[in-house]
């Protein structure tokens, strides 16, 4: 059966016996249609499933009422980030459409300018980039708002979490509990918030007077296969490290993924730290000791302050920093005498 065509603004006239100006009129609640015309109307472009093409009513309104999210990829980050934009998307007469690059990000000139561009003006009314790699000044008339950018604070609104001092928590915690031989799986070393977390790592440890072995911080990537080559390494060494900080849960989790291969426990024989507590972080085995930081309310956050520039409202802030804490659960214990 060959697809039923789209049905457009000629048809809804044709079958409500009005013309396509006073179609118009009703789908954009303007003056200059009687009642009963504007109820026979709406009850036709029900009936027959009429929506308007988002492309239309930005060329007749300068409006979508359409906000767009654009992310590298869709991965446990993005997923959690994602339900924090649309719990704040509720009620704001806005709608959310997700773009992915589908981890096809290696343009040298930026897959965020790209995609803003063919995105903004006709499609999205402003975007919310998602740990975009370069300082967007972002479009003319397209507000934009950086989640986790990699240059850190830039020109544009950003909304980002507190990691320098989610490294030192999760480094403190694994000192506290006697560990002094700390491998740290690295996050991507082009992006800020990673580079914050190994900071905070290296802070912790020098505070408590421990040098930084240097051959203990291996690439994490926040990549699972990345991590656990990583950590295969660290572990197979006979100095092997007694604790792990992953700069992010599923390197984490990849990391007591390889330890379990080498026949080492968690945390009996390793203690291992993650950063984001993400969903998986709770249910994997053991549940993984982290750092939290808010990822939903970081989605929330920047929606709201998109919302707020779209409307020409001053924003309180233009640059929001969450804090992180610790959770501690399964995936770490003080060291064996």
């Amino acid at each position: 059966m060959p697809p039923r065509s789209r049905v457009t603004i000629k048809d809804v006239a044709a079958q409500a016996g009005v013309s396509v100006a006073t179609v118009s009129k009703v789908l954009n609640q303007r003056y200059g249609v009687s009642a009963e015309t504007f109820a026979r109307v709406t009850a036709v472009i029900k009936d027959m499933g009429y929506e308007a093409s988002l492309v239309a009513q930005s060329l007749r309104n300068h409006r979508t009422n359409v906000i767009g999210i654009l992310v590298a990829d869709i991965e446990p980050f993005s997923t959690e980030l994602l339900k924090g934009a649309a719990d704040a998307i509720r009620g704001t007469g806005f709608e959310l459409v997700v773009y992915s690059a589908g981890g096809r990000t290696g343009d040298p000139h930026g897959w965020e300018q790209r995609y803003l561009t063919r995105l903004s003006g006709t499609l999205v009314d402003g975007a919310v980039l998602v740990t975009p790699a370069v300082d967007l000044e972002g479009l003319p008339g397209t507000p934009v708002v950086a989640v986790d950018p990699h240059t850190g604070r830039a020109a544009l609104p950003t909304v980002d979490s507190d990691n320098l001092h989610g490294g030192r928590l999760a480094t403190e915690h694994l000192l506290a509990l006697g560990h002094r031989r700390i491998g740290l799986l690295t996050g991507r070393e082009d992006l800020k918030s990673a580079q914050q977390r190994e900071t905070g790592y290296r802070g912790a440890l020098a505070s408590a007077g421990v040098a930084v072995d240097e051959t203990l911080v291996r690439r994490g990537d926040y990549d699972a296969d990345v991590a656990a080559a990583s950590a295969r390494y660290l572990l197979s060494r006979p100095d092997r490290p007694t604790a792990i900080f992953a700069a992010n849960d599923t390197t984490a989790i990849a990391a007591i993924d390889a330890a379990r291969e080498l026949g080492l426990r968690v945390p009996e024989d390793l203690s291992v730290v993650g950063f984001d507590n993400i969903p998986e972080s709770a249910l994997c085995t053991p549940p993984l000791s982290t750092v939290q930081q808010p990822i939903r309310e970081m989605g929330h956050r920047a929606v709201e302050l998109l919302v707020r520039l779209i409307n020409g409202a001053e924003p309180d802030e233009t640059h929001i920093t969450l804090g992180t804490e610790l959770v501690v659960r399964q995936s770490t214990r003080p060291l064996n005498p």
